[in-house]
């Protein structure tokens, strides 16, 4: 026994120190997602841009590949590129910081390097271990009155051996007056709120995860937002408007020319089960209905630069957790029919989506990305009688092409009639009554343009121009409301013209101030989307600083 025990002992110890391991970085930490970005627009690296977040790992990689390459890079690319080493370069072993691009400050001991400020940081030849604080404030005020957003917490990652990754962000957030409730259509990200009877609330919110990885690929456990689908506004696959979820995430990439990524979620349905629920000596005990969603994306790179992804979703409940959407690779609308019956009423939710995109002209990336919730071909070009619930996106993004440091961007999104939506309450596309999609939900439309300029490092300006609609909220009931044939925009209920200006400067790593200044006129006849904040015509300011992203 004794031998058994020391021959697996020793094959995990070979196996574990042979790869690296991941944690993610939340999407919420723009800047650092914008550079890399910038880097792939201008064939400096290469990146599959289409699921996020990206892992520490993965970031610290393609930091690498760009050092590399620092001939191709502009003064402040280069500046800035030094600044996120500081960081990231906790991933990459063996990695000498001798190569920042005109520093030499590394000694031979490897357990000795320049790094960023952390409140604790460890690393030694099996562990590493990093705590940082969360601590931030954004001050709004307008022609409407004043209105806050503070939040504090702390963040913590560790890696143990060459797979083992674990990281845990917990924040306490508070608002004078709720600004993001699942009715709105903001991006700001949502949360389980508890109403101070003012008008305000706070609400905690805790992400992270387990990983284990090898050299091709990984699985963990996750609590986190994710962003599916090219955008530089909003995706319309899955986007991060939503409350963190729960889920198990399955990543493989054994070529170059194919990724695969696969969740499997817990959501929350916010549909009562009364049989389960009961009362007790003090109230009630309110169960919901459990709810759960699959997804998986493919992505195929047929050229350097160009990725192709297609994939489909699953959203199902009253089932238990169902083994056949437990496989990654299966396609969950016919697993469902085979499961449960054709019969619509019986069965779930699924979905399928597609995204394109290029990078293959230097400066210039191209993108798109398609949900379809449901296709009916005979209509699929009569306008007059809409048919398909799809959700369509498309851009462009330009940088530094004949001037250096700025981008330029332009995006159209177009959301059918009934898209996200399901006459099942417990098989709607959201949790916790926030949309899984794009924010504008169903039947609506927005162009978006900006500039984005960086003059020097660690600074960054965005100048953008919003036009948002939305048209009537259809009923769907399927019964007596099927949903076909409704007409896209044939009134806006609610509209949305915004200008603004932003600036933020990172003063050092995850430490940031910022201010910015929009002029927004928001119609809304449904008097239900748009917090009273921003009702009608408003100048608004906001600055603030935060420590911890």
């Amino acid at each position: 026994m004794k031998k058994n025990i020391s021959v697996l002992l020793f094959s995990l110890f070979i196996f574990c120190n042979s790869y690296s391991q991941e944690v993610y970085q939340n999407v919420s930490n723009t800047n650092i997602y914008e550079f890399i970005d910038e880097l792939a627009n201008d064939n400096v690296i290469s990146i599959n841009s289409v699921i996020k977040p990206y892992s520490r790992i993965l970031i610290a990689e393609k930091l690498k590949e760009a050092l590399s390459k620092k001939e191709l890079l502009s003064k402040r690319q280069q500046d800035e590129l030094n600044f996120y080493l500081l960081d990231y370069e906790k991933e990459l072993d063996g990695f000498e910081t001798t190569d920042f691009i005109g520093k030499n400050v590394i000694s031979k001991n490897k357990t000795s390097f320049r790094k960023r400020i952390d409140l604790f940081y460890y690393k030694d030849s099996l562990f590493n271990f990093s705590v940082n604080p969360i601590l931030g404030i954004n001050y709004f005020v307008n022609e409407n009155g004043t209105n806050y957003h503070r939040w504090n917490g702390a963040e913590a990652f560790a890696t143990i051996g060459k797979h083992w990754g674990f990281y845990a962000s917990l924040r306490d957030n508070f608002e004078s007056e709720l600004l993001a409730k699942p009715n709105y259509l903001t991006q700001q990200e949502g949360g389980c709120y508890k109403p101070d009877g003012n008008g305000g609330g706070d609400y905690e919110e805790m992400k992270g995860g387990i990983t284990y990885s090898w050299k091709w690929g990984s699985v963990g456990l996750v609590k986190d937002n994710i962003t599916w689908g090219n955008n530089y506004n909003g995706a319309n696959i899955i986007s991060n408007r939503a409350p963190s979820f729960p889920f198990i995430k399955f990543h493989v990439n054994p070529a170059k020319w194919f990724d695969f990524n696969y969740i499997h979620g817990w959501l929350v349905s916010g549909v009562i089960d009364s049989l389960r629920t009961y009362s007790y000596n003090y109230g009630n005990r309110i169960i919901y209905r459990q709810k759960y969603i699959a997804a998986n994306m493919f992505t195929f790179t047929p050229f350097k630069k160009l990725n192709i992804s297609l994939g489909n979703s699953v959203i199902y409940s009253d089932i238990g957790i169902q083994p056949g959407f437990l496989i990654p690779v299966m396609f969950f609308k016919a697993v469902d029919h085979s499961q449960n019956g054709m019969s619509n009423k019986a069965g779930q939710n699924a979905q399928m989506f597609f995204d394109i995109s290029s990078r293959q002209i230097k400066h210039l990336h191209l993108y798109t990305s398609i949900f379809c919730d449901e296709i009916d071909i005979g209509n699929m070009w009569n306008e007059n009688e809409q048919s398909n619930f799809i959700s369509f996106k498309a851009g462009v993004a330009v940088s530094d092409l004949y001037f250096k440091n700025y981008s330029v961007i332009a995006e159209y999104t177009r959301s059918n009639p009934i898209v996200y939506k399901h006459f099942i309450p417990t098989t709607t596309f959201e949790t916790n009554g926030y949309t899984l999609g794009n924010y504008l939900k169903d039947n609506a439309d927005e162009w978006y343009f900006a500039i984005r300029y960086k003059p020097i490092s660690k600074v960054h300006f965005e100048i953008s121009y919003q036009l948002s609609r939305k048209g009537p909220d259809y009923p769907y009931t399927g019964v007596g409301h099927s949903g076909l044939g409704l007409p896209f925009m044939s009134e806006v209920l609610w509209s949305k013209k915004n200008i603004s200006f932003n600036v933020n400067y990172e003063i050092y790593n995850d430490i940031k101030v910022f201010a910015g200044y929009s002029n927004a006129y928001i119609k809304d006849d449904f008097k239900n989307y748009t917090p009273g904040f921003y009702l009608g015509n408003t100048n608004t300011i906001s600055f603030g600083m935060n420590w911890g992203l």
